[in-house]
């Protein structure tokens, strides 16, 4: 009756195999107007949005992103472990009996139990060093939650700066479309030359070319989106981001502002210090086990027809091994993890002020394009304008001075790019993105 109780509180074992090809449809027909999506993007807080930002497509990643899964699964199973940590120790039992040839009784039976009881605290340090340890796999999930957050935000800049590229030079080719017409209209009449023409017309050329490379510069970038988000790329065809950023990055942070937040926010130095507390409660559990545990050996028998009670303690005696060697193990451990938390938390400081430093410079070089793209339109094109409008310009002069414009335009979407890739750099740095300073880290 012992054995069927015990078997019934048993967990049993559910087989749950994996079907490749069902994963591999199951992914392929992933979108982001999946009912699940929007109750996770809801849980969170937020609404799907017509126009997909940073923070919605971050979320879309967490939800479908297969390496989130990997660690949060990973925390999970830490967490389980805390679980191991709480077991106590099983009582255990010999029976044994039989028949000896003793004529007043044959019979001999005896009932030896034992229980062990542990000492110096050790059952509460094991738990503590396991959650401990749950706590890095928490932070180490939180990293990877980053780093993915990271990939969604690269890709999706470098989407849009590709697709506001797209447009430029399609515009810029229409204009040299335009000057070549004009061309060669003035040719046939004797008002221009071939060379003149053929030069407008490779330009043209150049342009429509540069235009096709941008057009398969756009098609990786959403490839890498997709990835990223862990959808298959035609989940991705009728989704409308949103381009708020290339209006205008947001400002730098002081400084201190941006040091603080990095040594808060960032979960490689927040793991590092949990990887500390992980060694500190792992030394002491070490030195509990100087102190042996001791087990209560109550015992009954039943011989030659007495009945004989038993009652004894059993305990190690550390004479010989007193536990030095783990000791000094999990000293050298923590004073390993004490210097590479400092090391991760001196690479925090010098990234911040690295990435803080270039962002401040690349804004710099966004409002200087800003300045020299608003100098061409209001003094070169508005003036044009006006005078072709009255008849007193020629209107292959206000073309130049579209294409120039052009040009400018493209020339501030460079410089825009290389300012968003320096604020991605410090978002990195700060682990949290400047637009939302006062959040915490998903």
């Amino acid at each position: 009756m012992l054995c069927l109780a015990l078997c019934a509180g048993c967990v049993r074992y559910r087989p749950r195999p994996l079907d490749p090809l069902r994963l591999e449809a199951e992914y392929r027909s992933r979108d982001l107007a999946d009912p699940g999506l929007r109750a996770f993007v809801a849980a969170s807080g937020k609404h799907q949005p017509a126009a997909w930002d940073l923070d919605s497509l971050t979320l879309a990643a967490y939800y479908f992103n297969p390496r989130v899964a990997a660690a949060r699964r990973r925390y999970e199973a830490s967490r389980a472990a805390v679980l191991t940590a709480k077991g106590r120790p099983n009582p255990s039992l010999s029976l044994g009996g039989g028949w000896t040839n003793s004529p007043e009784s044959p019979l001999v039976v005896h009932f030896d139990p034992a229980i062990t009881l542990e000492t110096a605290g050790k059952r509460g340090l094991r738990i503590l060093a396991a959650e401990q340890q749950a706590e890095v796999a928490r932070l180490e999930a939180a990293e990877t939650a980053w780093k993915v957050r990271g990939e969604v935000r690269g890709a999706m800049l470098a989407l849009l700066v590709e697709a506001a590229e797209v447009d430029l030079l399609a515009a810029e080719s229409r204009l040299r479309g335009a000057a070549v017409s004009l061309l060669e209209r003035r040719l046939s009449v004797g008002e221009a030359s071939r060379p003149e023409v053929d030069l407008v017309r490779a330009e043209q050329n150049a342009i429509e070319i540069a235009s096709k490379e941008a057009e398969g510069r756009v098609a990786e970038s959403r490839a890498q989106l997709a990835a990223a988000l862990g959808v298959p790329v035609s989940a991705l065809q009728t989704v409308r981001l949103d381009s708020a950023l290339l209006d205008r990055p947001p400002s730098a942070p002081a400084l201190d502002t941006a040091q603080q937040a990095g040594l808060v926010n960032r979960p490689d130095v927040r793991r590092s210090l949990a990887e500390y507390a992980v060694a500190e409660a792992d030394l002491r559990l070490q030195v509990a086990k100087q102190y042996p545990d001791i087990s209560l050996l109550p015992g009954y028998g039943f011989d030659e027809g007495h009945h004989k009670f038993t009652l004894g303690p059993s305990l190690e005696i550390p004479v010989i091994n007193l536990n030095r060697g783990p000791i000094a193990e999990a000293e050298a451990r923590r004073a390993q993890a004490a210097a590479e938390f400092l090391a991760v938390q001196a690479q925090a400081i010098s990234e911040v002020e690295e990435a803080n430093g270039r962002y401040q410079a690349a804004l710099r070089e966004v409002a200087a394009a800003d300045a020299g793209l608003h100098l061409i339109q209001e003094r070169r094109q508005a003036p044009l304008a006006r005078a072709v409008a009255a008849g007193e310009s020629d209107r292959l002069a206000l073309i130049a001075a579209q294409v120039e414009g052009s040009a400018a335009a493209r020339a501030r979407l460079e410089a825009l790019q290389r300012a968003l890739t320096a604020l991605a750099a410090l978002e990195d740095a700060m682990a949290v993105g400047l637009p939302a300073m006062d959040k915490e880290l998903p």
